[in-house]
Order: structure tokens, then sequence, then C-alpha cells
């Protein structure tokens, strides 16, 4: 008897490839794609485009119908709200740099996905992300995909050895290019040439400020642009238009470029610095999960990045009392920012990882 995979299905060339696949492997496949954010008459929102849209959803029906598969929309917007939306607002409205793809990852496919499993009565869940898992005596592990370029295990060091046995990542041992020619092979001519997108779907514009106003329904006072010394330079256009590194919209005209490095809520602050007041050896880390190991009692030597098109660079991990996690760098990285992930390595296995505060 073959066994049932809940597939996620965006309509786009991963996912569509990714249940190609297991068809061809034998699997009795189970698509569903999620509803997760949809027009707000009041806060004038949208999601038209994204791989949760209103479009999305009509692309992956078409897709399944065509593949011969049962598809269903699961209906996950309030929990999306709560775990994602919210969340990512609250975090920015704190001076924090979230990552919703991690919240997306842990909440909705590794969350509601797998109780929609239980629901269809499927074995397992599947997705189009870029990673791998390893077996090794007994126990599985997360593991980079063979395209470095691709990989995505940055955004899922939240799933646990639980997650992964009920876990099947199609695409985690081919590149993209394979990917867009077994598309064109299987006649999705149009979907193996179509270009990725890389903004937050529901956030199609990259307004990140516009959207946070527009969801809360207030705007966020000007204030100041200091410098490391505390002095006053300009001011800015309220704290959340601004993220730790950027340096382009500041408005300011110098002689040598300044760069957001630090932000102040109790005194609505902007600190502006140069390249180099960017780069740190150290960073303390949160809500951390492990997955090759059951606990970090003393220190260990892992890779590290801080964002997700990062190379991993060496580093010592170490355990805190109240059960964060330090890490101290090798060489300094640029630009560490609150509430970004940073996720550990061991060779190509993911080790683990926590946001970073």
């Amino acid at each position: 008897m073959s066994k049932r995979v809940l597939i996620g299905m965006s309509g786009g060339i991963d996912s569509t490839v990714a249940a190609i696949l297991l068809l061809e492997q034998g699997y009795e496949l189970v698509g569903a794609t999620f509803r997760t954010f949809d027009v707000n008459k009041d806060a004038e929102l949208s999601n038209t485009k994204g791989c949760c849209s209103e479009d999305s959803i009509t692309a992956a029906q078409k897709m399944a119908q065509l593949l011969g598969i049962e598809h269903h929309v699961l209906d996950f917007r309030d929990t999306f709200n709560q775990y994602v939306i919210s969340n990512f607002v609250d975090e920015y409205a704190h001076g924090r740099t979230p990552n919703p793809c991690v919240m997306c990852n842990s909440h909705i496919k590794w969350g509601k996905l797998l109780e929609a499993a239980d629901m269809y009565g499927c074995d397992y869940v599947a997705t189009g992300h870029y990673a791998q898992i390893a077996e090794h005596r007994g126990h599985l592990y997360l593991k980079n995909a063979v395209d470095t370029i691709k990989d995505q295990t940055y955004f899922l060091w939240m799933l646990t050895e639980e997650n992964l046995r009920r876990t099947i990542f199609p695409l985690g041992g081919l590149t993209k290019t394979q990917v867009r020619q077994i598309a064109y092979e299987h006649g999705h001519v149009e979907l193996s040439k179509k270009a990725e997108s890389q903004d937050i779907c529901f956030i199609p514009d990259g307004d990140y400020a516009g959207f946070i106003e527009r969801y809360t329904g207030k705007s966020f006072p000007v204030g100041d642009f200091c410098d490391t010394d505390g002095n006053v330079l300009a001011k800015h256009k309220g704290i959340i238009h601004y993220t730790i590194g950027q340096r382009k919209g500041l408005g300011i005209a110098a002689k040598a470029p300044y760069y957001v490095v630090g932000k102040n809520l109790g005194t609505n602050e902007v600190i502006l610095g140069s390249n180099d007041d960017l780069f740190s050896c150290t960073l303390t880390a949160t809500d951390v999960n492990f997955i090759s190991i059951d606990k970090l009692t003393e220190p260990m030597r892992v890779k590290a990045k801080v964002r997700y098109k990062q190379k991993e660079t060496d580093a010592t991990i170490s355990p805190l009392q109240n059960g964060d996690v330090s890490v101290v760098f090798d060489e300094p990285q640029r630009a560490i920012a609150p509430g970004q992930a940073v996720v550990f390595y061991d060779g190509d296995i993911v080790v683990g990882g926590g946001t970073i505060v």
C-alpha cells in the first residue's frame, strides 16, 4: 500500500516539481494550499501576490487537477495572523528585525499542516524547500541541500526530530537548474522560466513600514538621528523605517556614508555610524532549538551564520544559565540584527539555532 503524503502547493515551480517527483516515486498525494491572508478593508491590505495569495490558490488548484491529485484549501488565517503577521509587526515596533519565514515554518507548515495531515490520513508532509534529511544510528538530522545557493535550512532551525520523521523534501538533492529542467520536461514551460520573488508573502511591495502603519492604524513619530557619540545629526521619519546595516534612504549628506548601527526605542533615536561600527564578534541567542544534539552542556565549535545568504563562519557556542546561548565568532560579523536567526552547523548538518537578542 502506497504512503499518503500531504504536500504544500503554491502553484509555483518548486512545489509543482516536488509533487511530480513524489508521484513518480509511487506516493499517494493530497495537495494543500494555505489561505493565510486576504483583503482587509480597514487596513487596506491585500494578498494578490505571494506563495499563499488568491492567485497562488487558483494556480495550485489548476496544477493539482493537471496532476490528478486531491486538493484542499486550508484556512489558516487566524493562526497566520497570530503567529506570523502580529509577531512581525510587534517585533518591528520594538526595534527588532523579525524573520516571518521561520515563524511560518514553525507554526503553519510544521504546525497546522501536520494537523491537517492527520485529518486527511496522511503519513507524511512534503514541501518544496531545498533541504535534506539524513539518518544516522536511528536519529534523523536536518542537512544542507545539494544546491548551496538555494539551501533553505536557515529557515528550518526550529524543526524537531519528530517533525523530520514525518517530512519529505523532494528537492533537497537537486539544483534549481535541475528543478527547472524537470518542470520543462513535464510540459510546464512557462513555470520553468518564471523568475522568483524574494518578497515577504504578505508584503509583496516590500514597504514594511507602510504595511505596519496600515495594519496597526497608527503612525510612528519622527525622532533624531544621532551619531555614536550622541550628537544629533538630523530627523528620522519614524523608527520602523530603519534596520541595522541600512545605508540607503537616510537622507543625510556627509563626507563618509552613514549606516544604521542601533536603535533606542526609549528615546526614539536611530543611531548612525560607520561601516566599521557594524562589526561584532559576539551575540546572545534565545528561544534556542537543537536538532542534532539533545542539549548544549559545554562550549561547542560550530559554523554559524546570522543571515540567509551569508556563508557559515567558525564560532563557539556556549550555554548560559537561563537557557540562552552565547555565540562568539572567530571573525567579526557585520550587521548582527536582534530578531533575526542565528543558525549553527556541524559540517552540512544543522545543529540548531535561535533568535538573536
